[in-house]
């Protein structure tokens, strides 16, 4: 940890190292065969989804697991040393307890004691908005590292008899380090976050009834399982990712040959791929990997990231343009310059 007083000088912030990590389990679309009334045909179809990975059953494997191994690899590619962290901030739905925050364990779990630790809950915003959190907090000059986890055990909130949902969801962690630099023009150059709360019945987890939309809502029967208006949310995912990369280009005056690669929250391969089409981005540009890992909330735009950085396939100044959308309902982005 750094104690340090404001920086009296504009700076930038680096994108220093990432990090994931999944369980070992592998769920593939032929195993959801044998449990719901499914097929490998219409998942691929309908979500682009193949595999996604699950923690076993029994196995006490959680988020504060899954988030300290991908923060350790993060810090080892960053190449800083744990006790240097000053803020660890981790994004996810599916704490393993309501207190502590995971944060707080993780912080422990990677020898970074003493740090900030604290926990968002976002869904699938989550990342995003720790992103946006991170990065004003460095550029404000009062600290100097800041770690951002998404990690998810969805699986602990699944309706494995509902087939509307089951399909959709897997286990995971994303991580990345960032720290201060002296060139102010990198890091975060433009960031929104929204919600809107009147909405929260189209994806939402119910313990009890006192839980339940008094009308209209979705509820499966089971309590403590994601309940999920499929409809409503394709639409909003649909005309918000799009309207959102929108925004961002016009904000920061960029067209889509400026920007190398766009990471949306894996969601659906078909919202995806909508708005790549009608936004004009190449297959390069708009990345996907939701094929291999399911529907990972918080999660899975830094899984995204995280393998972008091992296959060397960004350069200093490049952009990136990061938009995610999820549960709440909430919606975030961010255009970043490597």
């Amino acid at each position: 940890m750094t104690d340090a007083p404001p920086s009296p000088h504009a700076r930038g912030v680096r994108l220093m190292g990432t990090g994931m990590a999944l369980p070992a389990r592998r769920l593939a679309n032929a195993d959801l065969e044998k449990m719901v009334d499914t097929s490998d045909e219409w998942i691929t179809q309908r979500t682009g989804i193949k595999n996604r990975y699950v923690v076993e059953n029994g196995s006490g494997e959680g988020v504060v697991d899954l988030g300290s191994r991908a923060l350790t690899q993060a810090l080892q590619r960053a190449q800083l040393d744990p006790t240097q962290l000053d803020v660890l901030i981790c994004a996810t739905m599916t704490p393993d307890m309501i207190c502590p925050a995971a944060a707080c364990q993780i912080v422990d779990r990677v020898g970074a004691t003493p740090c900030g630790a604290m926990d968002l809950s976002a869904a699938c915003s989550g990342f995003v908005s720790a992103l946006n959190i991170a990065a004003s907090f460095i550029r404000g000059g009062v600290y100097q590292h800041v770690a951002i986890i998404g990690a998810e055990v969805l699986s602990s909130i699944t309706n494995w008899e509902d087939r509307g949902t089951c399909i959709l969801f897997g286990d995971g962690a994303g991580a990345a380090v960032l720290g201060a630099s002296d060139d102010p023009d990198q890091g975060s150059l433009y960031q929104t976050m929204n919600s809107d709360g009147g909405r929260w019945n189209e994806l939402y987890c119910p313990r009890n009834e006192d839980h339940l939309p008094e009308t209209g809502a979705a509820f499966t029967g089971k309590y403590d399982t994601l309940q999920m208006n499929g409809r409503e949310i394709y639409k909003f995912a649909v005309s918000t990712m799009q309207g959102m990369i929108r925004t961002a280009m016009e904000a920061c005056d960029l067209a889509p040959n400026d920007i190398r690669a766009v990471i949306p929250h894996q969601s659906n391969a078909r919202i995806i791929e909508s708005a790549r089409d009608k936004l004009g981005f190449s297959e390069e540009q708009m990345i996907l990997n939701i094929d291999r890992y399911g529907n990972t909330s918080s999660a899975s735009v830094g899984l995204c990231l995280n393998e972008l950085m091992e296959q060397d396939a960004l350069s200093p100044g490049d952009i990136i343009l990061f938009v995610a959308l999820g549960g709440g309902l909430t919606w975030a982005s961010n255009v970043w310059r490597l």
